[in-house]
């Protein structure tokens, strides 16, 4: 069981009509995308598929058109955590077959210390066989898993990976040198992921790879295989659109991007908005010139 997920996952962004109704041919059409793409894994309902504005109901039928699509090919890891501990491990429960994994965030707002982020992962551990993958952000949960602490919950057995984006490398490079034998690190950033595979890490949950699987699956794999010439090329290729994915939040810049591919529309259920009509431009523009290439 231990790290059963590497290369280029990506965080699928969830399509809405104009009406903010799921929009479920352009998810069926992303999913087939990153199929064909090159794509290792696919997470459903991370913080990229706006999962803080869907309802229980409306996510159960988003993984299931995910699953549906998919048919296996890919391992499928859904996103499952929160600042209720005993909810999270309830939640658990409406998880269907054909799920291969959790993505579960570090809980935000209540801003626990480093032994309650344990006793929460020890407990949401004991409420399912699934394999776990914790998720550092603490620029959305307002606080930081320390390297100790991931060390801790490494320990348990069906807790086998850790998505890091604190954006501290420094960190990230600690507990990739500490960590035990099979115990993953995905990058949680896209912009330095090929840095941070080089330096040990296993892959990556992406946003650009929404947009751009092809060239996102061809620089993980190439870092993975220590070919960086390759890898570099296609990184410094995605590294203006990636700064301009993230300059007004995330998913409104990949949403254009996709738009631009024709799979979807950018509409945002609030509190989150489209972007300016300046960025737009320069996302199209730098899109159009990336599918050229």
């Amino acid at each position: 069981m231990r790290n059963p997920f590497k290369g280029a996952g990506v965080a699928l962004v969830t399509p809405f009509n104009s009406d903010y109704s799921i929009d479920f041919k352009g998810l069926e059409k992303l999913v087939q995308l990153q199929i064909d793409g090159g794509t290792d894994f696919l997470v459903v309902q991370g913080t990229t598929g706006e999962s803080p504005t869907l309802s229980q109901d409306e996510k159960m039928k988003v993984l299931d058109t995910v699953l549906s699509v998919n048919n296996g090919r890919l391992p499928v890891v859904y996103g499952a955590g929160g600042n209720n501990t005993m909810s999270v491990a309830e939640s658990f429960k409406k998880i269907p077959a054909g799920v291969n994994g959790i993505l579960s965030v570090s809980p935000y707002y209540n801003k626990p210390i480093q032994k309650g982020i344990i006793e929460h992962y020890k407990y949401i551990a004991n409420h399912t066989d699934l394999p776990i993958i914790l998720y550092n952000v603490p620029g959305r949960t307002g606080s930081n898993m320390l390297p100790e602490t991931t060390l801790a919950l490494s320990e348990i057995k069906n807790i086998v990976e850790m998505k890091e984006a604190s954006g501290n490398m420094e960190q990230i490079m600690e507990l990739i040198r500490l960590k035990p034998d099979g115990f993953g690190i995905l990058s949680g950033d896209d912009s330095i992921t090929m840095p941070l595979i080089a330096a040990g890490a296993d892959g990556v949950i992406s946003v650009v790879a929404n947009s751009f699987p092809e060239k996102f699956s061809k620089m993980v794999s190439a870092s993975l295989n220590g070919d960086l010439e390759s890898a570099r090329k296609e990184h410094y290729d995605l590294l203006p659109v990636t700064k301009m994915f993230f300059e007004e939040g995330n998913p409104g810049g990949v949403k254009v991007a996709l738009n631009v591919r024709g799979l979807m529309e950018e509409h945002m259920r609030m509190p989150l908005y489209p972007v300016s009509e300046g960025l737009r431009h320069r996302i199209t523009s730098e899109t159009k010139a990336l599918l050229s290439k």
